[in-house]
């Protein structure tokens, strides 16, 4: 049975039909309103990553093509993914998100990516430095939810060590 808003159920104990109220959300307004301020920030830098590691991944060239070329689509995956993973979490909390290109180009730093052609360390480099934009706000979000959203905050922290992971298979590259 679905039950909505204002549907009348029965009621076993009487035998009379009652009206119930089903809330939108399991989670207090403090916990939806603080997840979605630090989460937000998080799904528009990871929106952004996505973007620019694939502008990364097809104009990559160098010594390193392969591997850095194959992982960056690696990494765009991911990012997609975490990015899906925590709008998913402020959406079920019952607030809306606005991820579309627009609001993520108004609200993210300008991409260290090159633009075009570039040797792959210059291109990591780029990489890596959209990753620490996203990785600072990844922590703001995890200090920030500690006292009101320990379940968002989860999500934050499984975000951070992934992307961190990546970062560093990328650094690997450059690393002397």
């Amino acid at each position: 049975m679905v039950v909505t808003e204002g549907d009348l159920l029965p009621d076993p104990t009487k035998g009379i039909q009652m009206t119930t109220t089903i809330a939108t959300t399991a989670s207090t307004a403090t916990a939806a309103s603080s997840t979605s301020q630090f989460l937000s920030p998080v799904v528009l830098g990871l929106q952004a990553l996505t973007i620019n590691g694939k502008q990364a991944h097809w104009h990559v060239r160098g010594a390193n093509f392969i591997g850095v070329h194959e992982f960056l689509d690696t990494l765009v995956e991911h990012a997609g993914a975490w990015a899906d993973e925590a709008a998913e979490r402020i959406v079920a909390l019952g607030l809306p998100i606005d991820a579309r290109v627009q609001r993520v180009a108004e609200k993210v730093p300008a991409t260290g990516a090159p633009a075009g052609f570039a040797q792959s360390t210059e291109v990591i480099k780029g990489i890596i430095a959209d990753i620490d934009a996203v990785i600072a706000d990844l922590e703001a979000a995890i200090e920030g939810l500690d006292e009101t959203d320990l379940t968002s905050q989860d999500t934050a922290i499984g975000i951070k060590a992934g992307l961190e992971k990546d970062r560093w298979f990328l650094f690997s590259h450059i690393a002397e």
